[in-house]
């Protein structure tokens, strides 16, 4: 049980960081790596699995 809530936590923030960073991103920066701002909390999910 303590496992699942620390694995939760941990992606969790992994989601956030990635989130957030992406976020901080100029939509021309987004453009260059293929990425639109609709797009970015799919990524953070993927990166977060």
């Amino acid at each position: 049980m303590l496992d699942q809530v620390v694995r939760h936590y941990r992606n969790w923030k992994q989601y956030r960081s990635t989130y957030d960073e992406l976020s901080r991103m100029s939509n021309r920066e987004l453009a260059d790596i293929g990425i639109s701002r609709c797009d970015i909390a799919r990524y953070a999910r993927m990166a977060a699995k």
